[in-house]
């Protein structure tokens, strides 16, 4: 996977190191980690509802945390847990752009095998940055 999970950086939260040679790889290993920390299987979640995902930021790392935010917002409102994305990432009139379409489906308790409810993607230590091998961003959740 192109996600590692970080030990002894957050005591409560969860800590994750996502990867990925493009800026749209890096989103989507981020996207899946935020999944992989809140169920058991990721490939239990199906791809069942399609949910258009729209966000812009001033710069990239920010556009990275209002699209982990979204993705924690529709658990949480709609009970959706995705598990695969198609994105595109572009600048536009000085800013960056993400639209992505996630697919995945309603929470099922007697289907997704549970481990911890992620409330939201904290600021400390969050990180993108550009690598020799492409992309890295480093990610707290509060769960």
């Amino acid at each position: 996977m192109p996600y590692k999970f970080l030990e002894d950086v957050a005591i409560a939260d969860v800590a994750f190191e996502a990867t990925g040679k493009t800026l749209k790889e890096l989103f989507e290993s981020a996207a899946l980690a935020i999944t992989s920390t809140q169920v058991k299987d990721l490939k239990s979640v199906e791809h069942k509802v399609e949910k258009d995902i729209e966000v812009e930021s001033d710069n990239i790392e920010m556009l990275l945390f209002n699209f982990l935010q979204e993705l924690i917002f529709y658990k949480d409102a709609e009970l959706l847990l995705f598990s695969k994305f198609d994105l595109e990432i572009f600048p536009e009139n000085k800013k960056w752009k993400l639209k992505s379409k996630a697919y995945g489906e309603k929470l099922d308790m007697k289907k997704h095998e549970l481990l911890v409810d992620v409330k939201a993607v904290s600021l400390h230590q969050f990180k993108v940055e550009e690598t020799k091998e492409g992309w890295k961003a480093n990610v707290i959740i509060d769960v």
